[in-house]
């Protein structure tokens, strides 16, 4: 009898022993979720040419006034985009309004830099017009030739040899209309500015003929 319950008290202490061996057991690692990245992928600008932009100025600027009519256009200089080909990251036009005899200023943008406005068409406050703004005004439908097709023309006249000594050469784009001539004119030039360019180069907006080179 006594054998009988060294023996179950064995099996007991056995048992207790293999529960707490197994409680004490090391647990293999719980499965990994599926690493996936946070990081999102960084936003790229957009570079558009002039018509790109225009078109949907003109489009914000006729909910503003339907009789709205451009006197003005230029690309922007940045970081992004040496305005090369004519291309840019930020456009602004002009336009005002006859009816009111106010103007507006709406700016394109495609560009990611925080000091640049924000993705999308933006307006300014409504101004005055001054006395000559009339003068100025041009119908939408004489832009035929787009900026990159601007670029091309003073290129063939002196321009490649700047863009050879200099591949970041910056070039900006000024749309006017010429009173005098009577015609709508690109200003292509060579520089960050009308005082410290390296020549410009004007051309019909409509044909896209070169007319002459400036300084």
């Amino acid at each position: 009898m006594r054998t009988i319950l060294i023996a179950g008290v064995a099996v007991i202490l056995l048992g207790g022993l293999i529960l707490v061996s197994r409680s004490f057991a090391p647990k293999s690692p719980a499965t990994a979720p599926p690493t996936t990245s946070s990081t999102a992928a960084k936003k790229e600008p957009v570079l558009y040419t002039a018509k790109s932009c225009f078109s949907q100025i003109a489009s914000q600027a006729a909910r503003w006034q339907p009789d709205a009519m451009p006197f003005h256009m230029e690309s922007g200089l940045n970081a992004e985009s040496t305005g090369q080909n004519g291309k840019s990251t930020v456009w602004r036009a002009m336009f005002a309004s006859p009816s009111r005899g106010t103007w507006r200023s709406f700016t394109c943008s495609g560009s990611r830099l925080i000091e640049e406005p924000p993705i999308g068409v933006t307006g300014s406050l409504e101004v005055a017009s001054a006395p000559n703004t009339p003068r100025l005004m041009f119908q939408s439908l004489l832009l035929i030739v787009d900026s990159d097709k601007a670029f091309e023309a003073p290129q063939e006249n002196g321009g490649a040899k700047l863009v050879k000594q200099n591949p970041q050469q910056p070039v900006l784009y000024a749309l006017d209309w010429d009173a005098k001539n009577k015609q709508l004119v690109w200003a292509v030039l060579y520089g960050t500015s009308f005082n410290q360019s390296k020549g410009i180069g004007v051309v019909d907006a409509t044909s896209g003929k070169f007319l002459r080179a400036a300084k």
